[in-house]
């Protein structure tokens, strides 16, 4: 089960398709086992993309669109493609119920109620998704909950339709890379995964393959990632029950400013616990060479994650 719920179609597309600020990037899954991943990345320019919850998204449309079209010819075109959108597209909230209600459009009338204060926009006016957190005692449930503007993610799809494709599956960055760790096997432990793009930060926290938090922030943040890293690890010992990560990964890192080696040691630092890098080893292997750069594992990672979660269309 997807963390954002499925829009259109019963199963993924055959080719991924990333839209953010300064590039599209183009992935096909094809045989093998893992199977061939081909790849096209496509630079756009600054202004074409400005991801974000409120104003408009999509700076150029036809500048985007003629990236994505490109990109889809150097993979091979598909009817239908998964898109992937930056974290700042959406507000993500975990909502708590004591009593879950029995029909979905209770629950759903509920949770527009619970987080209609938590976004700059009216919540009529917003593409609402959720899926099940973890189980609380005494029989509750969280759920996570995912508010866009409708208008902004019909910008993206409309994107993706200029180049002559279909946006069937819609998702954030850092759910694809949450998608990626449960896809590999790896959502046993409790664990930290640290999303750090040219343009925003999001720390997601897993426990028994549940998302149990999340927290993003864009550029305009203060203080400095280790801190962020730090306040996230100080919250999940006192609020979360904590007992320690079994893992902590690291995502993206090559876009931020410093580079990921050096965000890798400094989080690792402030933690006193090993940080690995994220991968998709034994989920995709890249058909043009033997081995990929961490900056190339870094952009085609949520597209990998997109691709690997679902049954193939």
């Amino acid at each position: 089960m997807s963390l954002l719920r499925r829009l259109f179609t019963p199963s993924r597309p055959p080719v991924a398709v990333e839209i953010a600020a300064g590039r599209v990037i183009a992935l096909r899954l094809s045989g093998g086992s893992p199977p061939l991943a081909s790849y096209a990345v496509e630079a756009i320019p600054p202004d074409a993309v400005v991801p974000g919850l409120t104003g408009s998204n999509i700076g150029n449309a036809a500048e985007v669109s003629a990236a994505v079209a490109r990109a889809l010819d150097a993979v091979g075109r598909s009817r239908r493609v998964a898109l992937v959108v930056p974290d700042p597209v959406a507000k993500v909230s975990l909502v708590r119920f004591e009593q879950v209600p029995a029909r979905a459009s209770d629950l759903e009338a509920m949770l527009r109620w619970q987080v209609r204060k938590s976004v700059p926009f009216r919540v009529e006016d917003a593409q609402l998704t959720w899926t099940e957190g973890q189980d609380l005692e005494g029989g509750g449930r969280e759920f996570i909950v995912t508010l866009a503007r409708r208008e902004l993610i019909a910008q993206y799809e409309a994107a993706v339709a200029g180049a002559g494709a279909h946006a069937g599956l819609v998702d954030l960055a850092t759910f694809n890379l949450v998608g990626l760790l449960l896809a590999a096997g790896r959502g046993d432990a409790d664990c930290l995964l640290v999303h750090s793009a040219a343009d925003y930060v999001t720390l997601a926290i897993l426990r028994r393959g549940r998302l149990i938090f999340y927290r993003h922030r864009g550029a305009e943040g203060e203080g400095s990632l280790e801190d962020l890293v730090h306040q996230t690890a100080m919250y999940y010992e006192d609020r979360l029950s904590g007992g320690g990560f079994g893992r902590v990964l690291l995502a993206g890192g090559e876009r931020a400013g410093s580079g990921g080696d050096a965000m890798q040691r400094a989080i690792a630092e402030r933690l006193g616990t090993r940080v690995e890098r994220i991968d998709f080893a034994g989920l995709a292997t890249l058909a043009d060479r033997i081995s990929a750069s961490s900056a190339l594992v870094d952009d085609l990672a949520p597209l990998v994650g997109i691709l690997s979660r679902e049954p193939a269309a």
